[in-house]
């Protein structure tokens, strides 16, 4: 008899997923802590570098039933990630948790063979699944339904559909979010969490403050560091309406051999970083949204796009702010947004304001002249 309702499994449990590929087994197998999760898929991918190859598979299986025995020895509750579809495949994985006296759970995803088939398309090449195996797989699951699966062994058997799992999901989220926030007592991240938010967590321990660079106009500027490469960054604040807030990151003059000074552009998330390091990033696009270099100076001149900073840079302290809208997220997709660039007086390019992309400034030589503008592909 399977339980109709299943809102929390006893901690001393080995709960094995079973269903074909593409039922949604890993999208169940990630509302428990990662920890707690032995994935077939990810095993095999270690192993090989790969996570859909075959012929990693035997390698993988013999790495997940080590780490298994070690977790049931210490009696730990453990999720099986893998389709499990056969006798001989959840015979090893119940004998483990009865050597140690675990409670083994078989948790059923019954989803239908269509619905599998058709999550395959949008999946990676080297992860689809023949539509003929998916069929098999949902065959077998349903014969070993039907023969019984507690004559396996299991003392359980669940259909997932019948998990109150989004609450405990949330839980844990929020339990993190609060942590990164210091809600919890804890330190938190600080002035790093719209840091992690932007960027990722990795990116987190190689983010240095620079107090004293005046290289931004008098915002906070920061550097991504790994041995002697580096990035410099500068936090804005208040550049699309009161309490907004973003992140430039520095390249060089854009467009204008000539031009030796530096140039400010947007930097949405670490694909921006990757393309400001590799010379990719420059006024012509970011990967969020249409990138605009916002101020060119000669070397070491500070600049700004932004009013002053309210934050402390004395003591570090500051608010936890949101981050900005991508340009274009109040005036439909792919539109700028109205205040978020500005020329290097401090005032709002209008050209960027009439919907065109701003041109690249350079400084004539001459006192009290200033070069002709040029957009890029033509001839200043």
């Amino acid at each position: 008899m399977t339980a109709p309702y299943y809102p929390q499994m006893p901690e001393n449990s080995l709960v094995v997923l079973i269903g074909p590929a593409g039922a949604g087994k890993t999208t169940i197998a990630n509302t428990w802590p990662a920890s707690q999760v032995l994935s077939l898929d990810a095993l095999r991918e270690t192993v090989s570098d790969d996570a859909g190859d075959q012929d990693a598979t035997a390698d993988a299986v013999a790495a997940l039933h080590l780490l298994l025995e070690a977790r049931m020895r210490r009696r730990l509750f453990t999720v099986v990630d893998a389709t499990n579809v056969t006798e001989a495949a959840r015979r090893p994985l119940v004998a483990a948790a009865k050597r140690h006296n675990m409670l083994p759970i078989a948790l059923l995803v019954a989803t239908p063979s269509t619905v599998c088939v058709d999550r395959q398309g949008a999946r990676p090449a080297n992860r689809r699944v023949p539509e003929e195996v998916v069929i098999r797989q949902r065959k077998d699951m349903v014969d070993s339904q039907r023969r019984g699966l507690k004559a396996e062994g299991f003392t359980e058997v669940v259909y997932s559909e019948s998990l109150y799992r989004l609450l405990p999901f949330l839980e844990r989220l929020s339990g993190a979010r609060q942590a990164d926030l210091g809600l919890d007592g804890s330190d938190g991240l600080g002035d790093l969490n719209l840091v992690a938010r932007m960027f990722g967590e990795e990116i987190v321990p190689l983010w240095q403050w620079k107090p004293g660079s005046n290289v931004a106009g008098g915002d906070r500027v920061a550097e991504v560091r790994l041995g002697q490469m580096y990035l410099t960054l500068a936090l804005r604040t208040d550049v699309d309406g009161e309490g907004d807030v973003g992140f430039d990151v520095m390249v060089p003059c854009p467009h204008d051999d000539e031009c030796d000074g530096y140039a400010w552009v947007p930097a949405y998330s670490v694909t921006c970083l990757f393309r400001a390091l590799n010379g990719d990033l420059d006024d012509d696009e970011t990967s969020s949204a249409p990138s605009t270099t916002r101020t060119t100076t000669p070397t070491g001149a500070p600049t700004s796009r932004s009013r002053p900073s309210k934050r402390s840079e004395a003591d570090g302290s500051s608010v936890l702010p949101q981050p900005r809208p991508t340009a274009g997220g109040r005036g439909g997709r792919g539109g700028p947004s109205t205040a978020a660039i500005t020329r290097g007086d401090g005032r709002h390019d209008p050209a960027l304001l009439r919907g065109r992309r701003p041109h690249t400034e350079h400084r004539d030589p001459r006192p009290g002249r200033r070069a002709r503008l040029h957009r890029p592909g033509r001839q200043p």
